[in-house]
């Protein structure tokens, strides 16, 4: 860094009064710090400094940071300070420049979101970044305004972008604290020189157990410099707990496991209390990590040493160390472990790129590599901040069977299942990788839960071998294989051993298919939205495929793809390409010479994720009978500049009219400017209600709406025919239309979500305190909170057809 940046902080101060310390040349460190002091000079404020080039980039932000994304602060740029001055707290003596008393108000790191473009961004005027302190956390940006004629400064804009720590409402709550971070003084008591130091803060209770973050099974570790990368172990995931000598062990799913690992828990009573998150392994006895031997280990039929290697410090006793950015938790964990029993150890991070990482991880024989984003807090579940790379594929299926050697006594392969929405579903065998102790125990325990009957959804075809056993699907294998055939059944796959601590019905479909590029970017962030990733696509399909598939599975599909994101190219894909995932289907359409694309599983969802299809518009027929609608659906769709309102009320008068008939009706909004209202039928080609039929009831019924209010109503499909009115679109009523499925992203700034709602909610016209809106509900809602509503059930509402055509006839008449 050139001195010549601290010339003007140095040329403003007369360092023989005052206490400030003087310019120097600083470098900066590869974590970088941020630090706020409140200033109680010519009148109140708070300097915001961040760390960059060796100097602390300044900004006098008048009223003070704010937590609330709707403030925008306004943050005068000052002269840049040296690094030593963020650790100043005292008096400036007036009339000195900047005379007042100054506070170690709130300090921590800060990471940019773009490292390698700082420098362009603060030239441009938009710097986005994440704080990590002890009352500033989460996303911010800076924005300079368009500089004025006479102003001999430039004038920033501090703004706080909506994440989960965002309090909307709420932004200057922060501002209430009033001690100094450092010595614990109020601004009173810095001035008159108290010496006070800082109170210790009460102690944090630590949880008994904290849900773990996951990872994301991706094909290529994410790049940029933002991420570490630590080595993938072959054991069990644990949590340790330590509280006045007294430790427990617990699995990921919280079950207590401290029997189990009885030197383990010996070595970790030296511990200080602490909550501490990481992964049991066995040394087998060529010196390597083996899940083999820690099966045996743990079944008793072998004494390999235990080792657990901690990568994640979640609270120290005192407080609760999750809210702050991995870099911070690992620097403490390592600090924690620094004299530990060898049993215990710290897992090394890497910040190379993460395909070099891979590459050596495989070369070397590890599992693979875990990426994780340095300046995340930890948060429970799979939200993305963490993925992981492995050199092979292994994963957990469930034991439906079995089968004996040719002789009839040992033990000859396991029937394995995969479970999904309708059921377990058969994925093949394996036959290898059992030793001969663990073949008899295995034996043992199966023949305890023999059953009469298959527990697969179909019946497996009959395979060389010895007569299947059923069982009871309750025994959890971990198994090494291949990949998957055409059929969906694994290929080359060997036993690895039990995993004791994943109950059968929580293990659900493999995900075969592995993410390419994860950090891409497919909705760029806007004012009050985050930027969203391929990963994020992929995190939304997981959650709530349950809540999707019923809507899309087993129907004519069209997907909207944006392979580089929204701002690039789109196109609709309605056939099979050359090449895709067994789990992506197809049907045959009437008088259609090209197969159109179908899924059926959760698996399916996860592959769409990986070639960016954004927007799913499933058919309003189902595979087995495209011909026979069992759904009607009513676009609503609002002229340019229209209040939304107009848009509910005709919604609600459509639910009327449609209950006058006799059909019941489910409000969504569509993500995009209006409301679909969808209406399930029962199945009706035994009535003969048809395409032909089905789209005629939905045009009179919408050319009756236009025709008592015309003034509201049009059903003209040329939008200058529209202006101020509320288009009736019934065309999606067809056998080759579709329309945007319930739960699927859009392929529109801010990733707005096509969600079904309550005919409540549309009366109220308010939704969980949010405005209600065509796009209420954002991707990153649901990944950040959650979507808990109950919607109606699609089955439970469904009514024929011709009673209602016959109602709508006589209404005509």
């Amino acid at each position: 860094m050139s001195p010549r940046r601290l010339e003007p902080y140095n040329s403003r101060r007369d360092f023989s009064h005052s206490p400030e310390p003087r310019g120097r040349a600083g470098r900066s460190g590869k974590q970088l710090g941020f630090v706020v002091q409140k200033h109680d000079a010519t009148r109140l404020h708070y300097d915001f400094r961040l760390e960059w080039q060796g100097v602390l980039k300044s900004w006098a932000v008048t009223r003070g940071p704010s937590l609330d994304p709707a403030d925008k602060r306004l943050a005068v740029e000052v002269e840049d300070h040296p690094l030593d001055y963020g650790t100043f707290e005292g008096t400036i003596p007036k009339p000195a420049y900047g005379g007042g008393t100054v506070m170690l108000w709130d300090r921590g790191s800060w990471a940019p979101l773009s490292p390698k473009t700082v420098d362009e961004d603060l030239e441009k005027g938009e710097l986005k970044f994440v704080l990590a302190g002890e009352r500033l956390r989460g996303g911010f940006v800076l924005v300079r305004m368009k500089q004025r004629k006479g102003e001999k400064r430039h004038n920033w804009l501090l703004i706080k972008e909506k994440d989960s720590v965002a309090t909307p409402g709420k932004g200057d709550a922060v501002l209430k604290a009033a001690t100094s971070i450092h010595s614990g003084r109020t601004m009173t008591q810095i001035a008159s020189g108290a010496t006070q130091l800082r109170a210790r803060p009460a102690a944090e209770p630590m949880p008994d157990f904290v849900p773990p973050q996951l990872c994301r099974l991706v094909d290529e570790p994410p790049g940029g410099d933002h991420w570490l990368h630590e080595q993938k172990f072959d054991g069990y995931r644990l949590q340790l707990r330590v509280q006045g000598g007294h430790v427990t062990i617990r699995t990921r799913t919280g079950l207590d496991w401290t029997d189990r690992f009885p030197t383990l828990a010996k070595a970790a009573a030296r511990l200080p209390d602490a909550l501490l998150d990481g992964e049991a392994v066995a040394i087998g006895e060529d010196g390597a990590q083996s899940f083999a031997a820690l099966q045996a280990t743990l079944a008793g039929e072998a004494d390999h040493p235990l080792v657990f290697h901690a990568f994640d410090l979640l609270h120290d006793g005192k407080q609760d160390w999750r809210p702050k950015p991995l870099t911070e938790r690992k620097a403490a964990l390592r600090k924690l472990l620094r004299k530990a029993p060898d049993a215990l150890r710290y897992v090394e991070d890497f910040a190379a790129p993460g395909d070099i990482m891979l590459d050596a991880a495989c070369r070397t024989g590890m599992e693979g590599i875990v990426s994780k984003r340095g300046a995340a807090p930890y948060r429970s579940g799979r939200d993305g901040g963490w993925t992981k790379a492995k050199c092979r594929n292994d994963d957990e299926f469930v034991i439906g069977g079995f089968t004996r050697d040719k002789h009839g006594k040992r033990l000859g392969a396991l029937l394995l299942g995969v479970r999904e929405k309708v059921g377990l579903r058969y994925a093949g065998r394996v036959g290898t990788g059992f030793s001969e102790a663990t073949a008899r125990r295995l034996v043992s325990q199966l023949e305890k839960l023999v059953q009469p009957r298959h527990p697969f959804t179909a019946a497996p075809e009959r395979q060389a071998g010895g007569a299947p056993i059923w069982v009871q699907p309750q025994l959890v294998a971990q198994v090494a294989y291949g990949g998957f055939g055409a059929e969906g059944l694994l290929r080359h796959a060997s036993f690895q051993g039990l995993r004791e601590d994943k109950p059968a019905r929580e293990v659900k479909m493999p995900s075969v298919s592995r993410l390419t590029h994860p950090e891409r970017v497919l909705w760029p962030a806007t004012d009050d939205q985050p930027a969203l990733t391929k990963a994020d696509l992929a995190a939304w399909y997981e959650r709530y495929a349950d809540a999707m598939l019923p809507y899309v599975a087993g129907r004519p599909l069209a997907l909207l793809r944006a392979p580089d994101g929204i701002d690039g190219q789109h196109f609709f894909q309605r056939h099979p390409m050359r090449g895709q995932p067994d789990s992506i289907g197809s049907l045959r359409m009437p008088g259609q010479s090209e197969p159109y694309l179908r899924i059926d599983s959760a698996q399916a969802l996860m592959d769409l994720a990986q070639i960016s299809a954004l927007e799913l518009h499933p058919g309003g027929a189902r595979a087995d009978a495209p011909e026979w609608p069992d759904r009607l659906i009513f676009d609503l769709d609002p002229s340019e500049g229209a209040d939304f309102r107009t848009v509910r009320d005709a919604a609600l008068e459509l639910r009327d009219r449609l209950k006058g008939l006799g059909l019941e009706s489910i409000p969504r909004l569509t993500g995009g400017k209006g409301i679909h209202v969808l209406v399930p039928l029962k199945r009706s080609e035994k009535d003969g209600i048809g395409w032909a039929a089905a789209k005629q009831f939905a045009r009179l019924l919408c050319a009756m709406m236009e025709h008592d209010a015309p003034d509201r109503y049009t059903t003209a499909l040329a939008k200058k025919a529209r202006k101020g009115r509320i288009f009736l679109d019934y065309l999606r009523n067809d056998l080759l239309a579709t329309a945007v499925a319930s739960f699927s992203p859009r392929a529109r700034p801010g990733a707005p979500v096509a969600l079904p709602v309550t005919w409540a909610q549309v009366e109220r016209g308010w939704r969980r305190s949010q405005p209600f809106g065509p796009a209420a509900i954002h991707l990153s809602d649901g990944l950040r909170r959650g979507l808990k509503d109950a919607w109606p059930a699609l089955d439970d509402a469904a009514r024929p057809l011709r009673d209602a055509m016959r109602r709508l006839l006589q209404q005509q008449e």
